[in-house]
C-alpha cells in the first residue's frame, strides 16, 4: 500500500470530530471516502495532510510516518491536496499558478507538465494569462488540480471536485482523475455525489460519526440498503 492511515483521531478544539479513522490506499487505486455532512470526511483529509493537527494515529507514506508534520512538508513528501476551497493564487496569472507547482521528479511516481494539464483542460490554455482570481469557480476547480499534480505526488487528496461544476467539466474531471489512478498516482476523493464516487472508484469507505463504518467495493455498497439507509440517505 502506498498510503496508510491508522487510528487517526483529531479535533477542533474541545470537540473530537475523528475517532480511530483507518485506511489504506494502493497505487494506482481510487477510494471515495462519503457520508453525510458532518461525518468527518474533509476533517480526515485535513489531519492527514496536517491543516488540522491529529491527536493521535499514524498517516504512513511509503513506510514512513508523516502524521504530525506541517503541510509544506507533507506535501514535499508526496501527499498532494486539492481543497474543497479552490485556494488559487489571485493575483497570479494561470500560467503563473501552475508553474508554482512544477516539482522535481519524484521516485516512484509519474511525473507531469504544464502542457500535460493543457490538454486536460484546454479552456486553461486561452486563460493562461488571466488572473486567477477572475476564474469562474468551475476554472478555479481545474487551476487547483492541476497545480497540485505538477507537484508529482505518489497520493492525491481530492475534496469534492465536482461541487457546482457543469456536467461538461464534471465529465473532464471525472476523466482526469481515472487517469491520473492508471498512471500509478493514489487518490482518496471525498465526494458528495454519490453516482459520481459509485462510477470512479474501485473501493468505497463509508464514514459515520468520525470512523470507517463500511468499506468495500461499488457494487458491495450497492447490495447493502441497512449501510445505506443508515449512513447515507437523509430522512
Amino acid at each position: 500500500m502506498a498510503l496508510v492511515v491508522r487510528n487517526l483521531h483529531a479535533q477542533y478544539g474541545k470537540g473530537h470530530i475523528l475517532h480511530g479513522v483507518d485506511f489504506s490506499v494502493a497505487a494506482g487505486e481510487i477510494v471515495s471516502l462519503i457520508g453525510r455532512n458532518g461525518s468527518g470526511r474533509s476533517t480526515t483529509l485535513k489531519a492527514m495532510m496536517g491543516l488540522v493537527a491529529p491527536t493521535q494515529g499514524s498517516v504512513t507514506l511509503d513506510s514512513v510516518d508523516v502524521a504530525g508534520r506541517q503541510p509544506f512538508e507533507i506535501a514535499r513528501s508526496g501527499i498532494a491536496y486539492v481543497p474543497e476551497e479552490r485556494l488559487v493564487f489571485a493575483s497570479l496569472t494561470v500560467e503563473q499558478n501552475l508553474q508554482l507547482g512544477v516539482a522535481s521528479e519524484r521516485r516512484n511516481a509519474p511525473r507531469w507538465t504544464v502542457t500535460e494539464m493543457y490538454d486536460y483542460f484546454p479552456l486553461l490554455v486561452e486563460r493562461r494569462k488571466t488572473l486567477a482570481g477572475s476564474l469562474s469557480g468551475g476554472e478555479q476547480q481545474m487551476l487547483t488540480i492541476c497545480r497540485s499534480l505538477l507537484g508529482n505526488p505518489r497520493v492525491i487528496l481530492i475534496d469534492e471536485p465536482t461541487e457546482g461544476l457543469a456536467p461538461k467539466i464534471v465529465d473532464s474531471v471525472m476523466g482526469m482523475i481515472i487517469d491520473i489512478g492508471n498512471r500509478g498516482v493514489g487518490v482518496v476523493l471525498v465526494e458528495q455525489k454519490l453516482t459520481f464516487a459509485l462510477r470512479i472508484s474501485q473501493r468505497i469507505l463509508v464514514m459515520g460519526h468520525g470512523r470507517i463504518v463500511f468499506e468495500g467495493s461499488p457494487e458491495d455498497l450497492k447490495n447493502n440498503a441497512e449501510i445505506r439507509r443508515n449512513w447515507l440517505e437523509v430522512a
